[in-house]
Order: structure tokens, then sequence, then C-alpha cells
């Protein structure tokens, strides 16, 4: 389908674009006919199993170095910004991660500010900063505050776990699932979310370009049902076949129950200790609002889990798609 371009911007930068949003996100602009400019930091390549109707443009810049911004925004409408430190390869660059996620939308605002970029689209983490969060959940409500404090109109839309193939979350649900007839699991599995199916977020993510009506506001999203990592557990040994028994473990402490995690999935510790401490908090939409202005078909879990597996080619064994995070050189 080709673009309104009398209503929406047709110059869209991507920042992240080499991760598991960003890509996707490339495939579901380039269907509805955008051409688009995506950020890419050297020395990394941008590396698309299936080719896109409309090449997109690629400019290498570093959200850490101001210098290199401008070439990627100049003559922008709209950014997405999809980029942030999930974690590291290991706990000890994780902890290191606020001051960086920091700087680097600084520096985005102020390049965007004086390119006169006219909007920025931000997919950050579903929580209330009252509710004690995780550091990495409070540090992504900070993103989105600075984002939103310049003179460009920010959207933020906020969700909690996004399942889809090669995310973090589904992959630790597959390969604990997979692998372990009976799972010894952390009382954090028993926390409430609203988990969202990445078919969904990307088509709120789409929908926010094409409404105008959402520029300067935040949003939270999430899917129909409200169930705990455990349920998502369940549900995916029902949609698999198998026979699954969860048994909690009380006071396992965060840091040792993403070791734990990293011994049998391929989930890299430094990933599974952010999700870990975030879900010490509930995640649950305190407002449904998106749904009004873009009325969205919802997936259950149970239809994201079953996408997910059609679209894993190789089995356990392979995660699909790179975190798009600030590592140190020598752990790229």
């Amino acid at each position: 389908m080709t673009p309104d371009t009398r209503q929406t911007p047709k110059r869209i930068l991507v920042t992240g674009p080499t991760g598991f949003i960003g890509k996707r996100l490339l495939y579901k602009l380039d269907e509805k006919g955008y051409q688009v400019r995506c950020l890419v930091r050297p020395p990394e390549s941008l590396v698309l199993e299936i080719p896109l109707t409309h090449e997109p443009e690629i400019v290498y810049g570093d959200l850490l170095d101001p210098d290199s911004l401008n070439a990627a925004l100049v003559g922008m409408d709209t950014a997405y910004y999809l980029v942030h430190s999930m974690g590291g390869r290991s706990i000890r660059q994780t902890l290191a991660f606020e001051e960086k996620d920091r700087r680097a939308a600084e520096n985005f605002l102020r390049a965007a500010d004086s390119n006169g970029l006219k909007r920025i689209i931000y997919l950050g983490g579903l929580g209330d900063i009252s509710d004690n969060l995780s550091h990495h959940l409070a540090s992504r409500q900070e993103i989105g505050r600075i984002l939103q404090s310049g003179k460009v109109q920010t959207t933020i839309l906020r969700a909690a776990v996004i399942v889809g193939a090669g995310g973090a979350a589904f992959e630790i649900v597959r390969y604990l699932v997979e692998r372990l007839p009976i799972l010894m699991c952390p009382k954090w599995v028993y926390t409430q979310s609203q988990p969202i199916a990445i078919d969904n977020v990307l088509s709120y993510l789409a929908g926010c370009l094409e409404t105008p009506e959402t520029a300067g506001r935040s949003f939270d999203i999430g899917g129909p049902q409200i169930v705990s990592y455990a349920d998502l557990m369940r549900m995916y040994a029902r949609v698999r076949g198998l026979k699954r028994y969860i048994v909690g473990m009380p006071m396992v402490p965060f840091k040792l129950s993403a070791y734990w995690v990293n011994l049998i999935t391929p989930v890299p510790a430094g990933v599974v200790l952010p999700l870990a401490e975030g879900l010490r908090n509930e995640a649950v939409c305190r407002e449904n609002d998106i749904r009004k202005m873009l009325p969205v078909q919802l997936l259950s879990m149970e239809q994201a889990i079953c996408n997910a597996l059609a679209e894993e080619s190789e089995g356990p064994g392979k995660l699909l798609s790179q975190q798009a995070c600030f590592l140190p050189e020598d752990l790229q």
C-alpha cells in the first residue's frame, strides 16, 4: 500500500535496525511503501535475509558520538528510537548501561532539534516510576522523558514482555520448556504482566507514524491477557504438546537466576538480569487509549507463540536477531 503523503511523513530514520524490533519494523514500513534511512554503528552491517522492495539508505553513526548524527538526521521527518542497552554479554556490562543510554538520548535529541526533526517514536518499558522500578525500567522511563523534553514531538509506546522469535523473553521460555521437564523457577516467574505479540507492536509503531493525533503522547500497549512468565511457559508447553511441571523456588537472587537461565539458554546473563529484575514489578497497562486511536486486532499469547515457532527455521540453538546494545568493541 502506498502511504498517503499528504498526512504522513515520507522521510523516516530507523535507529537500531539490526535489533529484534528494528529489523522487523523495516519490513513493516517497506510493506507500506516507505523509503527508510537506517542508522548503523560502524563497523556493523545491515543484513536482511529477505530483500526489501525499497532498498534502505544506510548511514553510519554512533549515538555516543554526537558529531556523527547530523548526517543521519538531515532531511528526516520522523525517527524511530529503538536503541537501548538491554544488556551486555555479562552482568558487569549490564550494570554500567544507564549513563550510556542517557548520553545517547541527549545526543540524539540535540541533533534532532538542530535538524528540524518533526517526530520521534520511542518504544519504552511498561511501568510507573512511583513503583520502585528496576534500574533497567527506570532508565527506559528516563529516556522517554529526555526525548520528550525537546522541540520534537515524541510519541512513547510502553510495552512489557514482547513475544516473538529471536526476542530474549521468548527464547528464555522456549529453551527452558524444551529442555527441562521439571522447571525449578524463582518467584519472579509468577509476577503478573501484560505481554504483547511482536506483530501487534509493529502495528502500533507503524500506526503512530500514520496517526498525527498520537504525536507528543505516551501510551501503554499490551496484549489481551494478563499472565505471568509461568503462564507463558505453560502456554508454550501446551502449544508444543509437552508435559511440564513448574515448581517455585523462593528467595533466589536475581543475579543467581540470571546465571542459571544463561546455563540453559543462549540468552546472555547480562540480558537475563534486567528482564528478571524488571519482573519484580507488575507490568500491566494502566490505560488503553491507543486502542481507540489504532484499532489493532490483538493476538492471544498462544497465537503469538505459534507465530514465533512458525518463524523459527533452525530450532533451538540459534538466536535469530542481535540486541541493539552499546557493547564494548571487543565483544561485538
